[in-house]
């Protein structure tokens, strides 16, 4: 049974019989007497075959996240039992936010590759809030530790936020003095699927909740930071987005005595978060390592 288990999810994962069979070293009908007797057994139907594609049927897709998980744990379980299995190698399948992704995930990669020369890195800079399980992705960077209690969660850094603009933006508009006058300004939003926008601003004494409005939205930073630099608005971001603009002058910092957040409760971390249990995969534990060692340097 577990064999054809793994003839499945090498067919999920190679959209056809005969790159399944390429990967397995077995020939496309092998592949395919393999799924009907595992229909047969499971008495479902795994897949909508056409001469044009291959299609997860419901039925399928469900079992889908029951089999990558079985075959995890079975191939961890070898592993565990054989220490000297430990080289990373293999695929390693990333998903991560575009702007992190960009500027903290996509330079560490080459030293990465190199050092570990067996690893493939399969990576998706994505803003959505991708199925780990049902899209079978080894590792996810994501702001916040994650709700599903089956994931892993290793913290990497805090996320403060710094609220800027570019200095043609305060000269021709102003610069804020109060929370409350932010509201007063065209700010650079990150979407929230049509709520109504807040901001959100802490000092020793003081809690303030602000409504925020603008003429840009997106669900990733990356087009916020080229509206402010060209001196579009507020802009509200993660201090490892900004510190380096601001640095070299093209942003400043707004409101400075008041730490601003986009979230009501700020000090949210990112986090690596992963499937597996006990035994992670070699190239999967190689990396967690590795961006961790980065991150702190």
């Amino acid at each position: 049974m577990l064999d054809l288990v793994r003839v499945f999810t090498q067919v999920v994962e190679s959209s056809s019989f005969s790159k399944a069979g390429h990967a397995l070293h077995m020939a496309p009908s092998s592949v395919a007497r393999n799924i009907d007797n595992l229909e047969k057994q499971l008495r479902v139907t795994l897949f909508k075959r056409s001469t044009r594609q291959l299609l997860l049927t419901e039925e399928g897709q469900y079992f889908l996240i029951g089999a990558s998980k079985l075959m995890e744990d079975a191939d961890q379980l070898i592993r565990s039992m054989d220490k000297t299995n430990d080289v990373p190698s293999g695929t390693l399948r990333i998903s991560v936010f575009e702007s992190f992704g960009n500027l903290c995930i996509n330079p560490i990669l080459p030293a990465f590759l190199e050092r570990y020369p067996n690893v493939t890195v399969d990576i998706e800079l994505d803003d959505r809030m991708v199925d780990m399980n049902a899209e079978n992705i080894d590792l996810g960077i994501r702001i916040g530790r994650p709700v599903d209690s089956s994931l892993n969660a290793r913290m990497l850094m805090p996320n403060h936020t710094i609220l800027c603009a570019s200095p043609s933006y305060l000269e021709r508009c102003g610069t804020p003095t109060t929370p409350e006058e932010v509201s007063q300004h065209n700010c650079l939003l990150l979407s929230r699927d049509r709520k109504r926008n807040y901001w959100h601003f802490s000092n020793k004494k003081h809690h303030k909740k602000v409504a925020v409005k603008g003429n840009l939205y997106s669900r990733g930073g990356s087009p916020l930071m080229s509206a402010a630099l060209g001196g579009t608005g507020l802009l509200l971001l993660s201090s490892w987005m900004v510190s380096d603009h601001i640095k070299e002058g093209k942003l400043q910092k707004v409101l400075p005595d008041w730490t601003a957040s986009p979230h009501e409760h700020a000090g949210i971390e990112i986090y690596a978060v992963y499937r597996g249990g006990k035994y992670p995969k070699p190239q999967l534990r190689a990396f967690i390592d590795y961006l961790v060692d980065h991150i702190a340097a």
